[in-house]
């Protein structure tokens, strides 16, 4: 990724942890990746059923429910690759693993439920211009067929890790496809009562929107990731402050870069000025378990330094990663 490269440092690679996340999320990992699979499994199932009841009843809310149904299919069952993908260990190219591709698949996702929104209002624009006859009686009977399997694949991820941007990809789909269900119903009831149509396409509309703000906010957070932009959770204007005060030997913390493989697998670098006389392993290892305790960074790259910065010059003075001055007893050393 775009760590930064540090031909000098004296690194105590011994403190690197690499396993650290797989370590943590074993357990959780596999049910994640056996929830996605079932749940796969039972949308695609009824969504073969719903695209013929919504043809036979000539029901947009069906046809557009069967539409997310057919989306969701492909995003569980690429949230359920990226789970298995993301198990294979690193190796020379892919020096980090293939954690990201989780985060990829659910700003894939992300996007295509703008794409799918879009599709609905307008074939709903279409049909109140041209309102065509719709089948109450059937349309409510596959609706609640839809709901009770929604229902179920929604309880099936419920149990799965919400903090994960893959689960929650897969999660937001889920519920676009429930609120779909309930539109369904909801338009169905109306038109065995009334014989009004037009309540088929606003409900419609009405889950697209809701859809359009669930789908902005995954896309924001996974291209935040992508962008290699610091965990939202982590305090990085803390880091430098708490290392001077918690390590005694360290007397400035510079050149300080965040960002995450995922939300879970958090990342930092940074300097660490430390006194003449100062052992650097010892000081690396006990800067890295102050942010493992603190900030809960498992994986630090420490680049430890005696009066100097590595890469100061005249022109450039060492700075914090963010341009802020650099933390610590003294502006330069």
């Amino acid at each position: 990724m775009s760590a930064h490269r540090h031909d000098h440092h004296d690194h105590d690679h011994g403190g690197h942890d690499h396993g650290h996340s797989h370590a943590l999320g074993g357990h959780a990992h596999g049910a994640n990746q056996s929830r996605m699979a079932i749940a796969a499994l039972l949308t695609g199932a009824f969504m073969l059923a719903e695209v013929v009841g919504g043809l036979l009843s000539g029901s947009l809310a069906l046809l557009a429910d069967a539409g997310h149904m057919l989306t969701d299919f492909a995003s569980l069952g690429l949230g359920w690759f990226a789970f298995r993908l993301s198990t294979r260990p690193s190796d020379d190219k892919r020096t980090y693993g293939y954690d990201r591709f989780q985060v990829l698949v659910a700003f894939v996702n992300g996007l295509a439920l703008f794409v799918i929104a879009a599709f609905i209002v307008y074939e709903a624009y279409e049909r109140l211009m041209q309102p065509i006859e719709v089948l109450g009686g059937a349309m409510l009977v596959i609706a609640l067929a839809g709901l009770l399997v929604n229902v179920a694949v929604f309880f099936v991820l419920h149990g799965a890790d919400r903090e994960n941007l893959n689960v929650r990809g897969a999660v937001l789909h889920v519920i676009g496809d429930l609120l779909g269900s309930v539109a369904a119903l909801a338009a169905a009831l109306v038109i065995m009562a009334t014989g009004w149509t037009p309540i088929d396409p606003i409900l419609s509309v009405l889950v697209a929107l809701i859809l359009l703000v669930s789908a902005w906010r995954l896309v924001r957070d996974a291209g935040h990731v992508l962008l290699e932009g610091a965990p939202n959770d982590l305090e990085l204007a803390a880091i430098g402050p708490h290392l001077i005060e918690n390590v005694p030997a360290v007397r400035s913390i510079h050149h300080v870069h965040a960002w995450a493989i995922t939300p879970e697998r958090k990342m930092v670098t940074l300097h660490a000025a430390i006194a003449d006389a100062a052992d650097g392993p010892a000081v690396t290892r006990a800067i890295k378990a102050e942010l493992r305790q603190r900030f809960s960074v498992d994986h630090a790259t420490v680049e430890v330094e005696h009066r100097l910065c590595a890469d100061a010059d005249a022109k450039n003075p060492c700075t914090s990663g963010s341009g802020a001055p650099v933390a610590g007893h003294h502006a330069h050393h």
